[in-house]
């Protein structure tokens, strides 16, 4: 059957997917289109399953927050490369799958792949994106938040690495919560506090600290106490509040918050492309 330049064009623009696998397409489908468009899909699961073992290292980080501040997203989705990665299409489906996390308050990735949208599971879609794309393509992370305080989203250029930052009440300038969320991005800190940091971690770092010491040649009364100042140095280095604030050393991040006026920091999320999940 010969198929138009017109007929080809029209299924790519509903599909996405490449001219002549669009023209291959419509002829084993005999010209019908939702044949056509099921052949391709087929196409994609095919690919799918092909590249299952595949690295998939790139990708974006991505986040959207509410007006007031109330409810929050973010969702790492990842590819083979940074070309795809920086592709519009890939970012537009990355932003529509970050919308139907935050419309559905969804919270893991195994209930946003059941989601169905427009008579497909997002998990078909991907299937459909990996087709058209020819990459291994996985949504690594999703997340979800509501808060009584107020959220603040940070996204890194290049969109590699985002930050959601939850504050106690609701803030006056939001550049101040910006502020905050790019020292969670810059710094890394493992809690808000140092109440909220594991015990297994303050052990870990006393009983370091404690054999440095007494490799030092201290007693180990000495040791004991010095090791409790080792660890105060340790929480002014990975707690958030006690950290010295990036724009201005000579002040914490508590003090910072609190010369602004500012409420403090409730909690924070913070996604590093590739890390685990």
């Amino acid at each position: 059957m010969s198929i138009s330049a017109k007929d080809v064009k029209e299924l790519r623009e509903q599909t996405g997917a490449g001219m002549m696998d669009c023209k291959k397409a419509l002829q084993e489908a005999d010209g019908d289109f939702d044949e056509a468009t099921e052949i391709l899909r087929k196409k994609g699961q095919k690919l799918s399953e092909k590249r299952a073992d595949r690295e998939a290292n790139q990708g974006l980080v991505v986040s959207r927050v509410s007006d007031d501040g109330s409810k929050a997203a973010a969702l790492e989705i990842n590819c083979e490369t940074d070309f795809v990665a920086r592709n519009d299409d890939f970012q537009e489906d990355a932003q529509n799958f970050l919308d139907i996390v935050f419309e559905n308050e969804i919270n893991s990735v195994d209930e946003l792949l059941e989601t169905e949208v427009d008579g497909l599971t997002v998990a078909d879609q991907l299937k459909d994106m990996i087709g058209k794309i020819g990459e291994k393509i996985k949504i690594n992370r999703v997340l979800f938040t509501n808060s009584d305080g107020y959220l603040i989203s940070y996204i890194h250029p290049g969109n590699q690495l985002g930050v959601l930052v939850e504050f106690e009440g609701e803030i006056s300038d939001d550049s101040i919560g910006k502020d905050v969320a790019m020292q969670v991005a810059a710094m890394n800190p493992i809690a808000v506090t140092r109440d909220d940091v594991d015990s297994s971690i303050v052990e870990k770092e006393l009983k370091i600290a404690k054999e440095q010491l007494l490799e030092e040649g201290k007693t180990e009364e000495i040791a004991e106490k010095a090791s409790k100042g080792k660890l105060r140095r340790f929480y002014e280095e990975r707690v958030l509040l006690e950290q010295k604030f990036v724009k201005d050393n000579s002040l914490s991040v508590e003090e910072y918050l609190k010369q602004n006026d500012t409420p403090l920091v409730k909690s924070f999320h913070r996604i590093q492309l590739g890390e685990d999940s």
